[in-house]
């Protein structure tokens, strides 16, 4: 287990940057934590009855999950209540001192409160707004209520997860928010960039992204394929459409390893180490079409191989021939293998989940910047811990002020 250390004389590259955050769930504040990772000020703004609702997912005791921990490190907590002018009135002072806004609410929410990018860039012309919503600012469905689950769907690829003769599947994490929150700072990095090496802002501050986009992007050929070919891709389990051999296979102590044999060169040196000889050596099999055909023979002669050893033999092995392959890892296996703490990956933070400290172990940074490197400075903060402080040096406003804006007097 390790601790992560922040070597003294280090700058981050955010650092400076002022981040106002104003979604919930995943999609914003993990774009939010990015930045925060890499040094920039992030404020979130939570509902003072209850927070963001992620605090209360997928925890089996306390009363702050280890996902908010995760996805809301390095930010301060604000607790105000949009719906409310005194609330909006707060948030707009503090949001005209703020490089970027990130949203994730349904198209509209922030108009309705007064709150959009035409408002925000009246109070700051700089500001970049990124709002992230299902289907996007424009279109028919804008309208629509999104999750990452909807948008995974209407994206293409629940379609194409999963067994062929099971319902669609899914990655047992929130893929198409995580997606979204990477193109929202991509997006925001993008106009900063240019506003620095221009000394002007762009004609448009506002970065839109849809869920649905972000995932549809990652499918590569998908409706290429089908008109080119009348290729409609569908669910094919643990093998890749037409990428052969490649896929998952069992080792001797019942445990499984992922193999990616693809190209050519190392469709060889695999079938070399799998002691087939014969395949390696066949001119035949040096194209995807052919390889594709012979699919259930090519994959068996790999498994057969594999289920004759454990599964660190096999890896061994593997490594030697040069062939990509890896472990099929739980949570106990990733926290604690070797190279993942070499690289700080997995970072120990105490955590009051209960009622007396513990030390949790959380993912560390990405991506790695020598001599810049993001940390975790804190993880998730608790509801509110920041406000009297935001409030006060952000929005100017007294104490006094800050105790009449408490959740019993701004309802």
């Amino acid at each position: 287990m390790t601790e992560n250390l922040h070597i003294e004389g280090e700058t981050l590259p955010l650092e400076g940057i002022r981040v106002l955050e104003l979604g919930s769930f995943v999609a914003a504040p993990f774009a939010a934590r990015l930045f925060g990772d890499f040094g920039a000020e992030v404020i979130k703004i939570e509902r003072p009855d209850g927070g963001d609702e992620l605090r209360d997912w997928r925890k089996t005791r306390g009363s702050t999950s280890m996902l908010f921990r995760t996805v809301a490190r390095n930010k301060k907590s604000v607790a105000l209540d949009l719906r409310t002018k005194t609330g909006r009135e707060a948030v707009k002072k503090i949001a005209a001192q703020c490089d970027v806004v990130i949203e994730n609410f349904r198209p509209g929410t922030l108009e309705k409160w007064g709150l959009g990018p035409e408002v925000l860039a009246g109070l700051n012309p700089d500001v970049v707004v990124v709002r992230i919503s299902g289907y996007g600012q424009t279109g028919p469905y804008r309208h629509r209520a999104g999750f990452g689950s909807s948008a995974e769907s209407f994206a293409g690829l629940r379609y194409i997860t999963g067994e062929p003769d099971r319902p669609a599947g899914r990655a047992a994490a929130s893929l198409g928010d995580t997606v979204a929150g990477l193109y929202g700072v991509i997006g925001a990095l993008m106009l900063m960039l240019q506003k620095a090496r221009s000394g002007r802002s762009g004609s448009s501050q506002v970065v839109d992204v849809a869920l649905y986009e972000g995932v549809f992007s990652l499918l590569e050929s998908l409706v290429p394929d089908y008109d080119a070919y009348g290729m409609v891709r569908k669910r094919t389990g643990g093998a890749l459409p037409g990428v052969v051999p490649t896929g998952s296979y069992p080792t001797g102590d019942g445990l499984e390893v992922v193999i990616g044999g693809n190209s050519n060169s190392v469709f060889r040196r695999l079938m070399a180490a799998v002691g087939r000889a014969d395949l390696a050596a066949d001119e035949s099999l040096l194209t995807t079409e052919a390889r594709g055909a012979r699919e259930e023979e090519l994959n068996g002669a790999i498994a057969d191989w594999t289920s004759s050893m454990p599964l660190k033999e096999v890896l061994e092995l593997l490594d030697a021939a040069g062939v990509p392959a890896g472990p099929v890892y739980d949570a106990p296996s990733i926290a604690q293998d070797e190279h993942y703490l070499a690289r700080d990956m997995i970072q120990a933070h105490e955590v009051v989940v209960e009622d007396e400290p513990e030390l949790i172990r959380f993912p560390g940074v990405v991506p790695k910047i020598p001599g810049h490197q993001g940390r975790v400075q804190w993880v998730g903060p608790e509801l509110g811990q920041h406000t009297a402080e935001v409030l006060h040096d952000l929005a100017g406003l007294s104490p006094e002020q800050i105790a009449a804006l408490t959740p019993q007097a701004v309802r």
